[in-house]
């Protein structure tokens, strides 16, 4: 598989590094700083979710794309709610992989069309359940005010304003506030 993603590639990006397991992984990414880390969820010793999971607690931002055979919709909004940038499944990495890249360094997220509405119905539970004051932050987000100008506005603390936000950002699977107002849009949310 590493080779095959190597080849696919090779003619618009620099390779790195290339590793056998999690811990190499996480050693590699802390080494050389990449701009964006290709990772197999099954990977030994320590799975790339995990790896991801830990260069997060690290606050090591780096994007992370996972490969995976599993096409469940729990495991994708798992690693999204992990950190991941994006979600590709094996069997389509070769038509999806450079429009993952190219879509997570422009700082968006990407999951395989062929999951992804999956996925996305899989979070609409969530989603459906925002909370009023959710809604309210979520709807002021999206008229552009900042987080102080939110809290007077709601009667809120500053830090229960980033909460909400914080919050909404996980059930998205975004990692940031322009994302979470992407991801409001696409779902149709943004004014609940």
């Amino acid at each position: 598989m590493a080779e095959g993603i190597e080849h696919i590639l090779a003619e618009d990006y620099e390779l790195l590094a290339v590793v056998s397991d999690g811990y190499a992984l996480i050693d590699t990414v802390r080494r050389l700083e990449p701009d964006v880390v290709i990772a197999d969820i099954n990977m030994p010793g320590c799975s790339g979710l995990d790896a991801l999971k830990q260069l997060r607690s690290e606050n090591n931002r780096t994007p992370f794309i996972l490969l995976t055979m599993h096409a469940e919709p729990a495991l994708a909004s798992s690693a999204m709610r992990s950190g991941a940038s994006g979600y590709v499944l094996k069997m389509s990495a070769g038509e999806d992989l450079i429009d993952a890249i190219q879509q997570v360094l422009a700082g968006s997220t990407y999951v395989t069309p062929s999951l992804g509405a999956r996925f996305l119905c899989s979070n609409a539970r969530d989603i459906q359940n925002l909370t009023t004051k959710q809604c309210a932050v979520l709807r002021l987000v999206g008229k552009g005010l900042r987080s102080k100008q939110i809290a007077a506005e709601l009667g809120l603390s500053v830090r229960t304003v980033e909460a909400h936000k914080y919050t909404m950002m996980q059930m998205f699977g975004v990692h940031s506030t322009l994302e979470m107002v992407r991801k409001a849009e696409e779902l149709g949310v943004l004014h609940c």
